[in-house]
């Protein structure tokens, strides 16, 4: 077995040196056989002196005495057999299998390398299962809620996967100042890989919106303002609208007032005409 073969539920990957952990379970096994022995024999015991305390022939202490005996030794022989059942347990943790079916993972350990409890031996990845984790910063926790979408873009801003939030952290991550939420991916991309950083947006609302571009936008004194194209007797002219901007997606503001859908935005010069000024929509 090496790293990237697929595996199904149940099939072995690696086989630890079992020799020390079989020789504890033949040990164990061969005091099983010590205390049957004296199961059996004080059982005997119990019986002869049952058959004396009848007949008057013991007292009644030394019938006790062979009673606890008897079950001395079989509490002793329940020890034992419960002490074989464990190793034999622990012996199969000897041969490493595949919890679940998937793809082997990197394999750190080399043939002759000592391995304890604590050491990964591989991983297992499926995929199906994988989740999109996202912090979200706390000004937007009251608006997180489950159902809303989250895209995973490729290098070029490519959506590559659209996932409904299925997870909301109850606490904010005290070192980042952020929520945590899980998306779980219905498929996974060609691309993506487990543990891999990816760029991802949540769509907070589907709800029609105007954008303008960032270059389009013109701040004084902290008063955002674009220029739109209006038509006058002699072609158009430049209007100064002051705008209320909400969020940057991508290279555009979110307009939330100021402008009307169908409007003319002056994207270009801006810096060069004044309100009035006479301008020529391009092509």
């Amino acid at each position: 077995m090496k790293a990237g073969d697929r595996v199904s539920a149940g099939q072995p990957i690696v086989q630890i040196d079992p020799d020390k952990q079989q020789a504890t379970v033949t040990t164990v096994q061969a005091q099983r056989v010590a205390r049957e022995a004296d199961v059996a024999y004080a059982k005997q015991q119990l019986a002869r002196m049952q058959k004396l305390f009848a007949a008057g022939a013991v007292s009644q202490a030394e019938l006790e005495q062979a009673e606890t005996t008897e079950k001395t030794a079989e509490a002793q022989l329940a020890a034992v057999l419960s002490q074989i059942r464990e190793t034999e347990v622990e012996l199969q943790y000897y041969r490493v299998t595949a919890p679940t079916a998937g793809v082997v993972g990197e394999i750190p350990v080399r043939e002759g390398d000592r391995v304890t409890t604590s050491t990964v031996i591989t991983t297992i990845d499926q995929a199906e299962g994988l989740e999109a984790y996202v912090n979200v910063p706390l000004e937007r926790a009251s608006s997180l809620r489950p159902g809303l979408t989250v895209e995973l873009l490729d290098s070029n801003g490519v959506v590559v996967a659209s996932n409904p939030i299925t997870f909301i952290a109850a606490r904010a991550d005290d070192a980042t100042q952020s929520i945590l939420v899980k998306a779980t991916l219905r498929t996974r991309p060609r691309d993506i890989r487990v543990q891999q950083y990816v760029r991802a947006r949540i769509v907070w609302s589907n709800n029609p919106e105007i954008s303008v571009p960032v270059v389009a936008v013109n701040r004084i004194s902290g008063q955002y303002f674009v220029f739109v194209a209006e038509a006058a007797q002699q072609g158009f002219v430049a209007r100064q609208k002051p705008v209320t901007v909400g969020e940057l997606i991508g290279d555009s503001y979110i307009v939330r007032s100021g402008i009307k859908a169908g409007e003319r935005v002056i994207i270009s010069n801006i810096q060069k005409i004044g309100d009035g000024a006479p301008v020529k929509p391009a092509a």
